[in-house]
């Protein structure tokens, strides 16, 4: 061969798609294809493959099994003359290099390629079965299997069939190799056919007339005793032959093996019996049963056996599928059960899982089948076990919008032609798409994308996924507005009574008073109704995603109505991508955040991600400088605190949405996964904020009263949970007060003045307003409700020194200056460091009065009617053991671990673990149950708007909790034994440490 020849061959190689032309040139110039290398009608076929290399390799191996010349030449002599076999062979040659392999062991199979009549362009269950009719063993019905298997590859791949029509061929295959498997081990065991009926039910996508290449076939057996016989004997008989028709397909032979025969979608799953009786069926779905159980009989179709017998199964079985909807918890068991399959995706295949990844195959069946199972109670014509035939009865029926079905249909076409040809590569069970490049080009190449094959593939995947996942949940919500805003006339739209059931299945509790909601958003032909139909299909979504979706519901239609007309709110919500969603987050989690936003509506602009929002808590140094400048414009100390007290609200608000954003998570932001910085963030949050508060107000009153300056220095100290920074919602601000006439001042002056400050302080931060109030509580002070509220620091030195008891040692160990004079603050600390922290730490007399003052707190201070388990202030392993044991920690330690001198728990409790005061295990049970327990004080607060120390009791609002704490609809009983577990585990610690047990 000439070098200008070969270069010339090695060109056309490369221009009709041959990676390895090099390879190519030596397989065209083998003895085997030598009359016939030049042909340019072979080269053109191969070049139209969509692996033209792998084409011409499968090529030259079938040529080298034929077995003789003769046969060798027939075979070129037919492929060169008859372009149907030519575009058949070289098709499934260049797709498929399993079936490659098959022709190659099984050399005359080619054959079956070469007729090109009507009939077998669509064959059915029929025609497949004389396809099988002649293999008598498992290994002859694997080969014949094969054979059929490569035409329905060649229809598929020379575009003969659509990407529905090969699914169906595939499970009429399916269902005739069934058939055949069943029939051998009846001839194997005629005795036992001869004792029992049995009927097998097609379930998944083999029953939906949809299936793979590879697939697992889900089935059912049904098994009746014959005439006469005994029915246990007839029961262990159709077992037999089940077990052994299911080995038939599954077991790996010389020829490899069919696939697996899934029997696990019976009842009771693989811990239930193989077959039952039919009474055995309806007795477990009548009583058994769980919500994705009826969805698999959406697909459940009698394929072999006793034909009879299958009808009755469907027969009795149907009605049970078309009233699943009407279970309760119905919709939230069947997204849940998506969520689950997605979140057991490993992550590092996530973004490449065809089938079961974020706007992959399972979305849209998922979606359609549960609009099946809600609208085919009353509409038989969606009872459709095949999904794209569904999605067209739905959207012939108005239940989804005719665009979406049109769209969702083109996305599930290329995303099931992905998946057909993956499959039928090496014909392997996979849904995953390759990272090699040579499979993404032929990939990308079997389905038409010639041009720059895995740039264009991969374009057109993400598009596809993109559309499945924008649609996906909007497909539910878009009916329901086009039921209530009726903007097209002739349209085919949802009845009241279809959108009534809709919403009613997606967790409504009140659908007319949606619906009514609805219609005043969405109707209309103003700009505003338009971006508003635009949102809600995805907010409506988000709502139901809630404990309350009618809170949700009722809370975005207020917020609408009062900011409605100003310009700014839905180009929020509609261009800002977090806004929307954090709304509806925020407006379904509870009553806290919304009752916060609707008294100053103009807030949800904090919900956005541009410049001017953010839910990120501000400093206390940021929130003290704008409440001090708001204080100091205002003409006197009323307006002054009410500016104070409006940041407050909007800062509490921001404080609520972040929290509540950051529990449930949101599309584009996962669930904040550590609870202890959850905990902190709040915490922090609204002690700054308070702390702030308190500073502006302080200022307010002092400049109305007194000018710039109060006749004495005036501090207040921060006790409790907000000098530890782990104020709540709904916390008082326990506070000393403390005060030090100046120079030249009378002590009675003095104290006077700081009389009439507090006095001031505390009405206007509890006067009634759109604001929440801000109660002050001074009962820490020396000698509690019964001592002066303000005291000289003078006075307190005196007091500590003469008559300071054990517990006001302990409670000392918060004290943190909040505002006011920062020396005389600083002066204060130094004065109570000794208290608590005393040298050498607490003698045992102390120790066991603090033992003593805990043990009455427990038996006299819990409610009447209370379950002290459930109780997260006082109930055992809650927060009073927690806190009472690390301070007894800090009294006993502080004076040598300068770890321990901190006012904050979680501090203290680790700088006592790095003291090796307790082990880790017991350290991280503390911070554990301290965590929970404060959180769901935040979840009370956050869901009824009012504090409370206990687990709601209404159903809702225990369902409003356990979703902020991670806890899935029906879970409300896991999530207290949780609570249980945990604070028990705490309670046995603190019995070991403080009490000495």
């Amino acid at each position: 061969m000439t070098p200008g020849r070969r270069s010339s061959t090695f060109t056309r190689l490369l221009r009709h798609g041959f990676t390895d032309a090099s390879a190519a040139e030596r397989l065209l110039d083998s003895v085997e294809l030598a009359a016939v290398r030049d042909d340019p009608v072979l080269l053109e076929a191969l070049g139209a493959t969509a692996d033209p290399d792998l084409a011409l390799h499968g090529l030259v191996r079938l040529l080298e099994a034929q077995p003789g010349p003769t046969a060798r030449q027939e075979l070129l002599d037919t492929l060169i003359a008859a372009k149907p076999l030519r575009d058949r062979l070289l098709g499934v040659l260049g797709a498929s290099a399993a079936l490659a392999d098959h022709l190659a062991r099984h050399p005359r199979d080619w054959e079956v390629l070469v007729t090109y009549e009507p009939r077998d362009l669509h064959p059915g269950v029929a025609e497949f079965e004389r396809g099988l009719a002649e293999a008598a063993d498992p290994v002859a019905l694997r080969v014949a299997y094969r054979r059929c298997l490569l035409s329905i590859a060649a229809r598929d791949v020379c575009g003969t069939t659509d990407v529905a029509q090969t699914a169906a061929e595939l499970a009429d295959l399916a269902t005739a190799t069934l058939r055949a498997a069943l029939a051998l081990a009846e001839a194997a065991a005629p005795e036992d056919a001869a004792a029992c009926r049995l009927a097998v039910i097609a379930m998944g996508k083999c029953g939906g007339h949809e299936l793979n290449y590879v697939s697992d076939v889900d089935v059912i057996f049904v098994g009746e005793a014959a005439e006469g016989a005994d029915e246990a004997k007839a029961l262990r008989s159709a077992t037999r032959l089940a077990s052994h028709m299911m080995r038939i397909c599954s077991e790996t032979t010389v020829e490899g093996s069919i696939w697996p025969v899934d029997a696990n979608l019976r009842p009771e799953g693989r811990n239930g019996p193989l077959v039952r009786t039919l009474s055995s069926h309806l007795a477990y779905y009548q009583r058994w049963a769980k919500t994705w159980e009826f969805q698999a009989l959406l697909k459940a179709r009698p394929v072999a056996g006793d034909a009879d017998l299958g009808q009755e199964y469907v027969a009795a079985l149907g009605p049970m599928v078309w009233k699943a909807a009407e279970r309760d918890n119905f919709v939230a068991d069947v997204q849940k059960m998506r969520r689950r399959v997605v979140e057991n995706i490993p992550a590092a295949e996530v973004d490449r899982e065809l089938k079961l990844g974020p706007g992959g195959l399972r979305d849209v069946e998922f979606a359609v089948q549960l609009l099946q199972l809600v609208h085919g109670r009353t509409d038989a014509t969606l009872r459709s076990g095949t999904t794209l035939d569904a999605l067209q009865a739905l959207a012939a029926g108005g239940y989804v919008g005719r665009a979406d079905a049109v769209q969702l249909d083109d996305a599930y076409r290329f995303l099931r032609s992905m998946e057909h040809r993956i499959q039928l590569y090496r014909l392997r069970r996979t849904h995953l798409v390759p990272e090699d490049e040579a499979d993404l080009r032929r990939l990308g190449r079997s389905l038409g994308l010639r041009t720059e094959p895995v740039t264009e593939l991969i374009r057109e995947w993400k598009q596809h996924t993109g559309v499945v996942r924008r649609l996906h949940e909007k497909l539910f919500y878009r009916p329901l507005l086009d039921a209530v805003a009726q903007l097209a006339p002739g349209e085919t739209r949802l009845s009241a009574e279809a959108a009534r059931e809709r919403l009613e299945a997606l967790g409504y509790a009140d659908p007319a008073a949606a619906l009514r909601h609805l219609e005043a958003l969405a109707s209309g032909v103003t700009r505003k109704s338009a971006i508003q139909r635009t949102l809600l299909p995805v907010l409506l979504g988000w709502f139901a995603d809630s404990a309350d979706p009618d809170a949700g519901l009722l809370n975005f239609r207020k917020v609408s109505d009062a900011l409605g007309k100003t310009p700014w709110y839905l180009r929020l919500l509609r261009d800002e991508g977090a806004a929307a969603e954090n709304l509806a987050r925020v407006l379904s989690a509870g009553r806290l955040a919304p009752d916060l936003l609707m008294r100053a509506p103009e807030a949800v602009a904090l919900l956005g991600d541009g410049d001017g929002g953010g839910l990120e808590p501000r400093g206390r140094a940021q929130l003290e400088q704008e409440i001090l400048a708001a204080a100091g414009r205002a003409d006197n100390a009323e307006d002054g605190v009410r500016a104070a007290r409006g940041v407050r609200r909007r800062e509490l608000f921001r404080t609520a949405a972040a929290d509540i954003v950051d529990s449930y998570g949101t599309d584009t932001k996962p669930v904040e996964a550590d609870q202890g910085a959850l905990v902190d963030r709040v915490g922090g949050a609204v002690s700054d904020l308070t702390a702030a508060t308190l500073a502006g107000t302080l200022r307010a009153v002092v400049r109305d009263g007194w000018g710039d300056t109060l006749p004495t220095r005036f501090v207040m100290i921060g006790m409790g949970r907000f000098g530890g920074h782990e104020l709540g919602y709904g916390s008082d601000a326990d506070v000393l007060f403390v005060h030090e006439p100046r120079e030249g001042v009378a002590e009675r002056e003095a104290a006077d003045a700081a009389n009439k400050v507090v006095a001031e302080m505390r009405r206007l931060l509890q006067i009634p307003s759109a604001d929440p109030p801000l109660l002050i509580d001074a009962d820490l002070r020396p000698e509690g409700k019964s001592g002066p509220l303000v005291r000289t620091l003078k006075s307190y030195e005196a007091y500590y020194r003469r008559w300071s008891l054990v517990w006001e040692s302990q409670a000392l160990l918060r004290a943190e200056p909040v505002a006011g004079d920062e020396d005389l603050g600083r002066r204060f600390i130094e004065l109570v460091d000794p208290l608590r922290y005393p040298a050498e730490g607490l003698g045992e007399d102390a120790v066991r009065e603090i033992r003593r003052l805990k043990a009455r707190m427990e038996s006299e201070r819990l409610p009447r009617g209370a379950d002290p388990k459930l109780h997260t202030k006082l109930g055992p392993g809650g927060l009073s053991d927690v806190e009472w044991t690390v301070q007894l920690l800090q009294l006993r330690h502080g004076w040598a671990e300068p770890g321990l001198r901190t006012t904050r728990t979680r501090q203290a409790l680790a700088a006592a673990r790095a003291a090796d005061l307790l082990g880790t295990e017991e350290a991280a049970i503390l911070d554990e149950a301290w965590v929970l327990a404060t959180r769901v004080r935040n979840a009370v607060m956050l869901v009824r708007g009012r504090a409370g120390d206990t687990f709601p009791t209404e159903s809702r609002e225990l369902a409003a909790v356990g979703r902020y704490l991670g806890y899935g609809d029906g879970h409300a009983g896991d999530m207290l034994d949780a609570y249980r577990r945990t604070t028990r585990r705490a309670r046995a610690v603190v019995e070991e440490l403080f009490y000495g047990a």
